[in-house]
């Protein structure tokens, strides 16, 4: 009868679980920044485009570069480890198509505000579209970057070549995402339509709308007075609608008696 080490098989498990949470860790914070990233970038060329939401950009970017490169070197690493058990492995893939597809969601982004900020100067603060929104996103930032506070003093005047240069780096930057995504694609071989979901399907449409659901009900609960109003309401409604088809029908007969 063969022996086998338990002890070397259980160490293994827990490495995976470990690495499996550290990957979730960081695929969520991706998640958050990217996610921030979109909301600063649907300022980029309306009345709330300043210097200082172009810096919070470029922290956002950078922030999000350096969770990809780690999360990418992450995943890859157990991923292409043939010893990882099943359950993790699935696990793994799920957090794999998480991370290219926030990945491709950055890279998109970041396109869409290097031609935007290219046609919207900040030299010239007049032809920025004035789309009514007051305020930028400095807090939002903060929380995605899990920084205090993001608020600090601006130079009133675009220093001479800055743009220039922002958009040099931009222009880098997104080559080297658009390198990795290639790049991660030669490294794990992922179909992301075979990759199954856990949890019921659609299980945060139902839970919205159960909430939904319940708070309506519970308002109904609250505000019984206006149960009847409802109620005399639709018999109003309904005696209306057979007031016009008795009129409709008595007009018909005459019709026909006296034609």
């Amino acid at each position: 009868m063969p022996l086998v080490n338990n002890k070397v098989g259980d160490e293994c498990t827990v490495g995976t679980d470990e690495a499996l949470a550290d990957g979730k860790a960081l695929v969520g914070s991706l998640i958050k920044v990217v996610a921030c990233y979109r909301h600063l970038a649907s300022c980029v060329g309306g009345c709330t485009d300043s210097l200082q939401l172009r810096d919070e950009l470029r922290q956002t970017r950078e922030k999000a570069q350096m969770l990809a490169v780690s999360i990418c070197s992450h995943l890859t690493s157990h991923l292409r480890n043939k010893s990882v058990p099943e359950g993790q492995r699935k696990e793994m893939e799920l957090l794999w198509v998480a991370f290219s597809s926030s990945l491709e969601l950055l890279h998109v982004d970041m396109c869409k505000v290097f031609h935007v900020a290219e046609i919207f100067s900040l030299a010239n603060t007049d032809t920025l579209v004035q789309t009514g929104l007051q305020g930028g996103g400095s807090e939002v930032a903060a929380r995605a970057l899990s920084l205090p506070d993001l608020n600090r003093a601006q130079s009133p005047t675009l220093p001479a070549g800055l743009e220039s240069q922002e958009r040099s780096t931009m222009e880098q930057e997104i080559s080297r995402i658009d390198h990795m995504i290639d790049d991660m694609e030669m490294k794990v071989n992922v179909m992301r339509w075979m990759v199954e979901p856990h949890g019921p399907q659609n299980a945060d449409l139902l839970s919205s709308t159960d909430s939904a659901s319940l708070a309506l009900v519970s308002v109904d609960e609250e505000q019984p007075g206006h149960q009847p109003l409802c109620q005399r309401s639709q018999i109003f409604v309904l005696l209306l609608m057979f007031a016009v088809v008795l009129v409709a029908a008595t007009l018909s007969v005459c019709i026909v008696f006296f034609s």
